[in-house]
């Protein structure tokens, strides 16, 4: 799954795009696909994607209105958001997190319990460099180790869904472990999708979906049932526990 330095970073340079000729108008929709209900938001790898954890005083957000609140203040707004990963009790990220460009929390390679653990686990993050060239990126955390840089932001979580097209190997098709779930994955020719599974679903049917329906080489779990989505077009902005990170599109007022 490593693949050569020099490979990456022709990779990175070729899908790269000019962040600010995108305009992030795909959005969200809604699927129904053997019975499980999914809300899809696809958006260009080049939009104005981002984390958010803490307010200007390093209080945790912990919900979308908050963010937007924070947003207003500079003109500008969320047209989607999605809890963004795992979290401890303080709402601080399990595993790796830049937010900005900044490394709050590194890259937890640690064996343990629980599916944050269930490796491979994974990163999604966000190519950025000065010249405004943008791609964003699913990979295997240790495929993220042999080599990336420059990152504008990060966030790693578990189970990876989708590996280079194969679904995680301890998925299992029958089993009874269905929860809401969301994830992120990344086509081929740089799309980014978000997914919520507002039916229970288990590990292996959310995949399915990622790869089969959604055609996406790679995907990453983020978290379940306390998942929640913000998404203005289908009028959702769903209410809940507080969240740790949040992922968010943003555009000007």
């Amino acid at each position: 799954m490593k693949a050569p330095l020099l490979t990456f970073f022709f990779l990175l340079l070729a899908g790269a795009v000019q962040a600010d000729l995108i305009d992030a108008s795909q959005g969200c929709s809604n699927d129904r696909v053997q019975g499980v209900d999914y809300v899809v938001c696809r958006f260009d790898g080049g939009d104005d994607i981002r984390l958010f954890l803490n307010d200007e005083e390093g209080a945790p957000f912990r919900h979308f209105a908050r963010v937007n609140d924070a947003l207003a203040k500079n003109e500008e707004t969320l047209i989607f958001a999605m809890n963004a990963g795992m979290y401890h009790e303080d709402r601080s990220p399990v595993g790796l997190y830049v937010e900005k460009r900044v490394e709050q929390t590194s890259l937890n390679t640690n064996d343990g319990p629980g599916n944050f653990h269930l490796k491979p686990n994974g990163v999604f993050w966000v190519y950025d460099n000065r010249d405004g060239m943008r791609r964003a990126f699913v990979m295997p955390t240790e495929s993220f180790l042999s080599g990336a840089h420059y990152i504008r932001m990060a966030t790693q979580s578990g189970p990876m869904l989708v590996i280079d097209g194969d679904i995680h190997p301890r998925f299992l098709p029958d089993s009874d472990s269905r929860k809401r779930r969301n994830g992120v994955g990344v086509t081929d020719e740089g799309d980014v999708i978000f997914v919520l599974a507002d039916t229970p679903v288990n590990f292996f049917d959310f995949a399915s979906y990622f790869r089969d329906a959604l055609h996406t080489p790679n995907a990453l779990y983020l978290d379940g049932t306390i998942s929640r989505v913000f998404a203005p077009d289908l009028e959702r902005n769903d209410p809940g526990a507080a969240m740790g990170p949040i992922i968010g599109v943003v555009k000007r007022k």
